[in-house]
């Protein structure tokens, strides 16, 4: 006989109202305008703090990514554009090491510190497409969304956009529906952040020119004055970084074309394929555990279909739906289309700004009913899995070590790299590190970690950061550094022999061990060039 046969009635009946009450609770919290914000802000204080701890453990024993310290070199002036992107995301790396100390756990606090704005960026969008119980729900499937955690884990333009676009998004819902000149300034300054976060948000910004033209209100609109306000202020809020653009010769867009322009039909179809079934996957986790949540019979064995139900939906502003629906339909389709039709080699990491509308377009459904119960089942699904994932991180870190400690950049020590390199300059010197000669993967983790952030002087590149040059990098002196055994090695060698003749040469081998274990050896080639006599 089971347990619950024999409990009283009364008991049962207890725990069953516990269970109802705390999912009206919930949902009286997320249906009310005046405490939804600060369930919501709560909710995304929570879910930063937790994966910032879970991403410290996890990545324990490893040095960070290399865009985050290429941010981090960025922020260190606050210039106009930086080589290959608009500055925003480097100006956001400035602005936060200029508040918290340069470690490690920082860089991934500012990870989930820009997702947990997004989140609540999201919500407000939501609220204009869905009533305040629907927008929460979006916000809870968006933190199981694999992009606003485990892949959130460092920061770079890419990760950015998860605050800009949708902060774009949501002016432009704001302009249809009000349709004035201040929504049209509104939504001008939300494009130009936009774009001076990533070019790629030019993705985002047709996705909304082209849902605007579709829609079945587009004469209301086009005849309003938001639209071409929009478009003259975000052509004002430009004009500096176009400057600067005009002035480096566009040197970011040259590169973009060198390096993403690919010929091999066969490798663009794959490329294609793989960003479709890789951004598919990741959106698998959050709308099955939705679907579960929505369509959980109340009682066992009594399967029900009261989460769906045709007929009118107070709930779903479906005029603004329809907004959702064509843009999200637009830079799914768009982007690997295009890879396919000409001929462009597409990341799938250029897809992590791409989708965050897809909870919204789902919850949006007017058909779908959402019930008190669907929205503490999915609450408690997140609480549950991030807490198991934040006592697991240990051991996770552990066995990812031992799988992968031979593989990949992380695992080499370029932290303890960078310590011994300012040391040396130190001692012969007796001043800052100003500059490392190196490739990006290891030049901006040296930045980071070395005391002095020195600037990064990348060989053969054929832009230029802003940071330093190749005369102030001789005038000052710098540390060239190239990896034995690296595909780039004999290029990298070659750059030193032209530029770095007269320096003093010496090799570095360094090795981090973690959980019982040595990582790869790496062996490094170092010359230190001293600075001109004066």
């Amino acid at each position: 006989m089971s347990t619950a046969s024999i409990l009283p009635a009364a008991a049962r009946s207890r725990r069953r109202l516990s269970v109802r009450r705390l999912a009206a609770w919930l949902a009286s919290c997320a249906s009310d305008p005046k405490g939804a914000l600060w369930l919501v802000s709560g909710f995304a204080v929570v879910h930063a703090a937790l994966w910032t701890l879970i991403l410290v453990n996890l990545k324990t024993g490893q040095d960070i990514h290399m865009d985050v310290a290429e941010a981090f070199g960025w922020g260190q002036k606050f210039l106009l554009g930086y080589g290959k992107h608009p500055p925003l995301s480097g100006w956001v790396a400035g602005a936060w090491f200029r508040l918290f100390p340069v470690t490690d756990w920082a860089t991934y606090a500012l990870a989930m510190a820009t997702l947990g704005l997004g989140l609540v960026i999201c919500w407000l969008l939501a609220l204009r497409v869905v009533d305040h119980r629907r927008a929460f729900l979006v916000v809870v499937m968006l933190a199981l969304y694999p992009i606003f955690n485990f892949k959130g884990f460092k920061y770079n333009p890419d990760l950015l956009q998860l605050v800009t676009l949708p902060l774009l998004v949501l002016a432009y819902l704001d302009a249809f529906e009000k349709r004035s000149v201040k929504s049209g300034w509104l939504l001008g300054i939300a494009g130009a952040l936009a774009l001076m976060t990533k070019y790629w948000a030019l993705t985002m910004i047709g996705a909304i020119g082209l849902a605007a033209l579709i829609h079945p209100l587009r004469l209301q609109f086009l005849r309003s004055p938001a639209p071409w306000v929009a478009i003259f202020v975000l052509a004002v809020a430009m004009v500096p970084h176009l400057i600067w653009l005009r002035d480096v010769n566009f040197v970011p867009l040259t590169y973009a074309g060198e390096i993403y322009s690919l010929t091999d039909r066969r490798m663009i179809d794959n490329l294609a394929l793989g960003y479709v079934g890789h951004n598919l996957a990741l959106l698998a986790l959050p709308v099955v555990l939705a679907g579960v949540a929505l369509a959980w019979p109340s009682r066992w064995r009594k399967p029900s279909f009261a989460f769906w139900s045709r007929g009118a939906n107070a709930s779903v502003n479906t005029t603004q739906a329809l907004n959702v629906w064509l843009i999200q339909a637009v830079v799914a389709i768009g982007p690997p289309l295009g890879a396919v039709l000409f001929q462009v080699y597409i990341k799938t990491d250029w897809g992590i700004p791409l989708f965050f509308l897809v909870p919204l377009a789902l919850i949006a459904i007017p058909a779908l009913r959402v019930r008190q119960l669907a929205l503490l089942r999915l609450t408690a699904t997140w609480l549950v899995l991030t807490l198991v994932v934040l006592i697991a991180s240990p051991q996770i870190a552990s066995y990812d070590a031992g799988q992968h400690r031979n593989e990949g950049a992380s695992y080499r020590a370029r932290s303890e790299l960078a310590r011994e390199l300012t040391e040396v300059w130190h001692r012969r010197f007796f001043s800052a590190l100003p500059v490392v000669a190196a490739y990006s993967d290891i030049g901006h983790p040296v930045t980071f970690y070395s005391a002095d952030h020195p600037a990064v002087l990348t060989p053969y590149e054929p832009w230029s950061s802003g940071l330093t040059s190749l005369e102030e990098a001789k005038r000052s002196g710098f540390i060239g550094i190239c990896e034995t055994g690296d595909w780039k090695f004999e290029r990298c060698e070659a750059w030193m022999k032209d530029h770095a003749a007269n320096g003093e040469r010496m090799v570095i081998t360094t090795r981090r061990f973690f959980s019982g274990g040595a990582g790869p050896a790496t062996i490094w080639n170092v010359i230190v060039v001293p600075p001109e006599k004066k």
